[in-house]
């Protein structure tokens, strides 16, 4: 048994869930863009449109949830419930953002990570507390990282496979952190109705019910044997999860090499002056630099992204004569092109991309060279280390000091 334990424990996976994602994502939208309402607080849901038959709730708010909306309904049933509910469209392209955003953020904590749906992804921690601390630290710092940058709520779920990670998340929303280790599976899984177990549908739930079948419990001890007679292949998979029995591995999501590497930051008050604005852009340009050396990646063309406090983005980039990683380049090429576009207006969001990645090139050319590409190499390289063992906040360059947040 403790042979089991020691195996179960080795490996640590974290399933990270985006709460009422398309309608958070929208209400953050929203108020970023000077709504005094915040959505998330009111009836409201996202949906198609209600003149077409496709006119249908995608997501809905906690007090929508109240009147007894629920996800994938007609509009106009939805509204018969709530008269005075709120619906907003979806916003695939905001969705599609946000989603990326909140990934950009999981893959600083472990290099491998698996987009499983728009709003929900796996990271396997493995290895990783050495470098980030434990795993429960790191789940509640990254669960308060995203309402922070982002503005919306996630649920993270901790254990030592998928399944396990994924049902621990879905224990209790929104904005938590669960643990559903090998042993903790009798007390926090098995009482659940066996309808919320992961790919249980109603189909199979009724089928299951009709025998006696009512808890994930009841599902955990049935006869393996005639769960696949009653639901097939099927069956045998359910059984296999309601025990906690899941070796699949996360696997990273896309299988061909990052085609660019970015970060863009939502600063929370007006930024007026080049000085503060370059702060902000060397910052981020050491957030790139860093990530490219940790996919063993060099970039060949870099741009600087400015968002009015109009919401009116811009954007200016540039080839490099080579390919490169390093912060120095990067930063000056990313101030050079901020002074060339910046047109005055007060900023509320600053971004530095990367693209036209090199994944075997060895050199690093740039009009802004100054010094040999080895000592910047190993540079950026004790940086990376001491901020990685230590944290991103343990080194900080004196022109970051003292800005105003």
């Amino acid at each position: 048994m403790k042979e089991k334990s020691a195996e179960n424990v080795r490996r640590i996976i974290l399933h990270v869930d985006a709460n009422s994602a398309f309608l958070s994502w929208s209400a953050v939208d929203a108020l970023e863009k000077g709504a005094s309402l915040d959505l998330r607080t009111v009836p409201s849901v996202v949906g198609g449109d209600q003149e077409s038959r496709h006119g249908i709730v995608l997501a809905k708010s906690v007090p929508a949830k109240a009147f007894g909306i629920r996800t994938a309904e007609p509009l106009v049933d939805a509204r018969r419930k709530c008269p005075g509910l709120i619906v907003v469209p979806a916003d695939r392209d905001l969705y599609s953002r946000c989603s990326r955003a909140m990934n950009e953020i999981l893959s600083e904590y472990s290099p491998v990570i698996q987009k499983f749906s728009i709003d929900e992804s796996f990271l396997d921690y493995t290895g990783c507390e050495e470098v980030h601390g434990p795993v429960l630290e790191t789940a509640y710092g990254i669960k308060e990282r995203i309402k922070r940058e982002l503005g919306f709520t996630v649920n993270v779920g901790i254990s030592s496979n998928r399944i396990l990670a994924k049902m621990a998340g879905e224990l209790k929303k929104p904005d938590m952190v669960h643990t559903l280790w090998p042993d903790e599976i009798e007390e926090k899984l098995h009482p659940l109705p066996v309808g919320d177990l992961f790919m249980v549908g109603g189909t199979s739930e009724k089928k299951l019910r009709s025998i006696g079948i009512n808890t994930i419990g009841d599902l955990a001890r049935m006869d393996r044997g005639l769960v696949n007679s009653l639901l097939k292949a099927h069956g045998d998979m359910i059984w296999r999860f309601a025990n906690g029995i899941d070796d699949s591995p996360v696997v990273p999501t896309g299988t061909t090499p990052a085609k660019g590497v970015g970060n863009s930051m939502t600063i929370s008050y007006d930024v007026t002056s080049a000085e503060d604005a370059l702060s902000y852009i060397l910052q981020l340009s050491e957030q790139v630099a860093m990530r490219l050396r940790r996919i063993n990646a060099r970039a060949s063309v870099i741009s600087v992204q400015i968002r009015t406090k109009d919401f009116v983005d811009y954007s200016r980039q540039t080839r490099l004569e080579g390919y490169t990683d390093s912060t120095d380049v990067i930063y000056r090429t990313a101030e050079s092109l901020f002074r060339q576009a910046w047109r005055g207006e007060p900023i509320r969001l600053l971004g530095v991309h990367s693209t036209g990645l090199d994944y075997t090139s060895q050199e690093q050319i740039s009009i802004f060279d100054t010094k040999k590409p080895e000592e910047d190499r190993k540079y950026d390289k004790v940086v990376d280390e001491i901020r990685e063992k230590f944290g991103k906040d343990s080194l900080i360059r004196a022109s970051v000091i003292g800005r105003k947040k």
